[in-house]
Formats: structure tokens, sequence, C-alpha cells
């Protein structure tokens, strides 16, 4: 047995030391290698995610015990070890790979850190990072959400008066028409929020009927503003409007729909937080 040193929140002791740094390292070839990739959005959120949990390990670092097996630490180090020689090989396409690829050195580190029996201290830590990028991949595998966009755009239009037709992933005005592609579809948005749910949660002391709440209302946010965007691209297609397509879909504009989602997104779990705070009793006048 490969036994790792109690963690003292007065003192560094050396395998703890180690761990730290082959953490450190790990996130920022992670981040590194994202960055790379062309994957600008993501790194923001690696950087978000990755702060949430070194507070959550600082805040019982005095509590946490680690004891790991000779077992564990040769599936912790496979997983480690894989992660790198991965991030080394640079093959073609690694967007999927930098998605997944935190959770699985996370799970990794956790392995050598406290074995198998002791991966249970951990698993606020793994879910957010598994959330990170995993579903946004698993997602993307099994379904294709853009005709359902579509479906949902077309009827924002609909409902404004507009002259429009769909077409399974098209969406036609009188003029022009836009195709809803797999990357337009919103599930980039809806999994991020997800994410950000689920960070919340992890953070924040919440009641049963909210933690249920949240992600529902996180992925219903990412969804209707995404769909919102297309909706107006159509409408700039038909307008043979080129420059403020191209604003709205890979230019500055684009971020403005990101950054509102997450903004209205921030307003809900504020005021949830504001509902679970007990009211400031009035001072007694006599």
């Amino acid at each position: 047995m490969h036994h790792l040193p109690r963690v003292s929140p007065t003192s560094i002791q050396q395998p703890e030391f180690w761990l730290m740094g082959l953490s450190g390292c790990l996130a920022a070839i992670l981040l590194t290698l994202t960055w790379r990739v062309d994957e600008s959005d993501h790194v923001g959120m690696m950087i978000l995610f990755y702060m949430a949990i070194a507070s959550l390990i600082q805040d019982r670092r005095g509590q946490l015990c680690l004891q790991s097996s000779l077992g564990a630490t040769l599936l912790g180090s496979g997983l480690v070890g894989w992660t790198l020689v991965y991030s080394l090989s640079m093959p073609e396409q690694f967007n999927s790979f930098v998605r997944i690829a935190p959770f699985i050195a996370g799970l990794g580190l956790a392995l050598l850190a406290a074995g198998f029996a002791g991966l249970r201290q951990f698993w606020r830590e793994l879910t957010i990072l598994f959330f990170l990028g995993v579903p946004r991949v698993l997602i993307s595998l099994a379904v294709d959400i853009s005709p359902l966009t579509a479906k949902f755009s077309a009827f924002l239009l609909w409902y404004a008066g507009f002259d429009v037709t769909r077409d399974t992933v098209f969406v036609r005005l009188p003029g022009g028409a836009v195709q809803v592609y797999e990357g337009c579809s919103g599930l980039e948005a809806m999994t991020y929020l997800l994410g950000l749910a689920v960070v919340f949660m992890m953070m924040f002391p919440l009641s049963r009927p909210k933690k249920l709440v949240t992600p529902m209302v996180a992925i219903a946010l990412g969804f209707v503003v995404n769909a919102i965007r297309v909706s107006l691209m159509a409408v700039l297609a038909a307008a043979n409007n080129k420059p403020a397509f191209d604003y709205w879909h890979e230019g500055t504009g684009s971020l403005i729909f990101a950054i509102t989602s997450v903004v209205l997104f921030g307003a809900f779990c504020l005021l949830l937080l504001r509902r679970d705070r007990p009211d400031t009793a009035l001072p007694t006048q006599f």
C-alpha cells in the first residue's frame, strides 16, 4: 500500500506538493492546448471552473484524508499519462479531447491522491470537471438538435408576424434563408450554462426544488437566447445585409448573445440566493 500523509493546513507535506504541482502543470497544458485549437471561449470556462475547484479544495483541505492503493495509483498514473501523451501527439482534431481531458485528468489525480475508497471526497470537483465539457461531446454524438432549433426559431418569427417557412434545418423568409448547423444549434450555450448551473449548485447550498429547477433554467436560457439569434440572422439574410449577418454570426454580435445568456442566468442565481436569505429584522421602536 502506498500511503500519502494527511493534509495539514499548517504544513506542506511533500506528496501534497507534488500533487499540486502536477495539477498545475496539467491545467496549464490543457489551457494552452485549448487556446491553440481556437477555443478561446472554452478557455474562459476552464479558468472559471478551475477556480471553483480550487476554492472547494481550499475550504476543506484540512479535512481531506489522502491514502491511495497500488491499483489506484497505477490507474491514476495511466489516466494522467494518457492525457499528457495525447496532448503532445498533436492530432488534427482536438475539439472533443480538450473537453473531456480535464475530467479524465482530474479522475486520475483523485485516484493518485485518495485511491478508490477516498474518491468520494472529490465528487464535487469531479462533477464540475465532468460538466465542463463531457455533456457537450456525448450529446453531439447522440443527437442533433438543429431541427428543433430551426423549428423554434421559425415559431418566433411566425409569432412576430413574418412570413416564414421551415424545411428541416432551413428557416426561409421571402428573400433569403438560413441553415441551422450543429454548431449554431445552441448546444454549446446550453451545455455551458448547464456547467455554470452545476458550479453554482456545488458552491452554494440550495434546497432540493431549487437544485432541480436551476439546471432546467440554464438549459432553457441557452436554447431560447440562441434561437432568438438564429431568428435575427434569418431576417438579416432575407434583407441581404451580409455585413450585419456576419457580425451577428461570427463577430462580436455572437459574443453579445453569449454574454446576455450568462447575465440572465446570473440574475436568476442571484434571485435564488436572495430568496434564501432571511429578512433582516426591523428594529423595535418604543
